[in-house]
């Protein structure tokens, strides 16, 4: 009588580091050889599951995924070859090793030939088997551990290239993942060189229409007629340069995303025709009477305040309620100084390749000046100053001589770190006789915020250990 399968660990272990274990299958009419066999293999670290016959061990993988089958060839009901199929049909990266006994080789060659991974001779020893299994395992655990890889790099980085760790920026990638597979309307408010477009592009990346075109168009950089024509398209002579039939972004991006940035600046007329857009999903282009069927996803963004736009006339209040379906708003880079640390390095390696130079780092004292920098032009400010960093640099270490002269000391822009707990203006006369513990905490404290929380470069920022400085940490209750 079949045995149920037996699962011979209770949770799931690490194996080499990984997060999840690497399931195993094993099939076999006798049930205590394939118990033994389970649990030699769960002593090491595998998560095993055990099925007395053919017919449950097909079962089991048609209702469960396994990284490797481990079935007999011969067996009561279906046999090996059939569990390979099943497992191989299941997922195409199982790996299946099939164990025969004397006088059955030509069956366990086909069994390689649809796709085994190898086979074993009966009398089976457990070492034998652990053998095959670690073997059969090792591409299974490189992919598990590129999958971690990926996972732990959007945890750190966001959402397909929006970069941050801060609270801030989680929030909105949070946002990001819960819009992105939706067809909503989105408008993205943020100040200049926030990464307004770069949020867009995200949330097109992630959404069902990715592999259909995503389309910029800025909505400030063009008159009333050129937007029109560039929105809607126009036909052969619709106005005097109309040489030929043009299709506007509309058409372009069917089936796709439209991003309309500085959609705060549309003309007002212009506004009307994007509105009926919305309403009909049809455009006409400039010059004719036909209408178009579109099928387009508009996400927008700006540096305005559309409320106060709506008020002052400027805005319609219509298309601003259709544009701001679901808002996202993108914090200043100064109110998420906790992630410049992240942007520099990804900066750094981003450009270092772009320009083929040896990048090997960036000093301690760049950093700081970096970190203490107000950054008014955001995002696109750093990205612009590392790129400049590395074009200019001839040491393989970015330095304070290959910052730009924007931040230069001297010329105003770089903000005092004044300590939560030191009056403002007051200096270093106003840690005069206070003990050396108390300075020490206000010291660390305030690297560390300049530092956006990396303890790595506050470390190297004071010239001391991590061990030590994670030790002050506990020792000052600062984490």
């Amino acid at each position: 009588m079949p045995t149920s399968p037996i699962e011979t660990s209770s949770s799931p272990k690490s194996v080499d580091g990984i997060s999840r274990s690497v399931r195993v299958l094993v099939v076999d009419n006798d049930i205590v050889h394939t118990r033994t066999m389970g649990e030699g293999l769960e002593r090491l670290g595998y998560k095993v599951i055990v099925a007395g016959g053919g017919n449950e061990g097909a079962q089991q993988i048609r209702e469960e995924s396994f990284d490797v089958v481990v079935t007999d060839l011969m067996m009561n009901d279906i046999g090996g070859l059939e569990i390979l199929k099943v497992a191989k049909t299941s997922s195409a990266e199982t790996e299946v090793i099939v164990v025969t006994g004397h006088g059955t080789v030509p069956s366990a060659v086909e069994a390689m030939q649809q796709g085994a991974f190898t086979y074993l001779q009966k009398p089976l020893e457990l070492a034998q088997l652990r053998v095959a299994v670690e073997k059969a395992s090792a591409g299974v655990r490189l992919r598990l551990k590129n999958l971690e890889l990926n996972q732990r790099l959007d945890e750190r980085f966001g959402f397909e290239g929006v970069v941050g760790s801060s609270t801030q920026m989680r929030g909105v990638i949070e946002r990001l993942k819960r819009i992105a597979p939706t067809d909503a309307t989105v408008l993205i408010q943020g100040a200049t060189g926030t990464g307004k477009e770069l949020v867009a592009q995200a949330i097109h990346q992630n959404s069902p229409r990715k592999k259909k075109p995503f389309v910029a168009l800025n909505c400030a950089a063009l008159s009333e007629n050129i937007l029109e024509s560039e929105l809607f398209g126009h036909i052969k002579g619709a106005f005097t340069d109309a040489s030929s039939d043009r299709v506007g972004k509309f058409e372009y991006a069917d089936g796709g995303t439209l991003f309309l940035d500085e959609v705060g600046d549309m003309p007002l007329a212009t506004q009307i025709k994007l509105l009926r857009v919305l309403e009909s999903g049809e455009i006409t282009r400039v010059g004719s009477n036909q209408p178009v069927r579109v099928n387009v996803r508009i996400l927008s963004a700006t540096n305005r305040n559309l409320e106060d736009a709506v008020e002052d006339g400027s805005f319609r209040s219509d298309l601003y309620h259709r544009l701001k379906v679901v808002t996202i708003l993108i914090p200043n880079l100064q109110e998420r100084s906790a992630d410049i640390p992240l942007l520099i390095e990804h900066f750094m390696k981003q450009f270092a390749k772009r320009h083929q130079k040896p990048i090997k780092g960036m000093s301690r004292a760049a950093r700081v000046k970096l970190l203490a920098f107000s950054w008014p032009g955001n995002v696109r400010q750093l990205r612009n100053v590392i790129e400049s960093m590395v074009v200019v640099d001839c040491d393989e270490t970015l330095d304070v001589d290959d910052l730009p002269a924007e931040l230069d000391p001297d010329a105003g822009h770089v903000q005092a770190v004044v300590p939560d707990n030191v009056e403002e203006n007051v200096g270093i006369t106003s840690l005069v006789g206070r003990p050396l513990d108390e300075i020490e905490k206000i010291f660390i404290a305030e690297t560390l915020k300049l530092a956006g929380g990396n303890r790595e470069q506050t470390a190297e920022m004071l010239g001391i250990g991590e061990r030590t400085l994670y030790r002050k940490i506990k020792e000052y209750k600062l984490h």
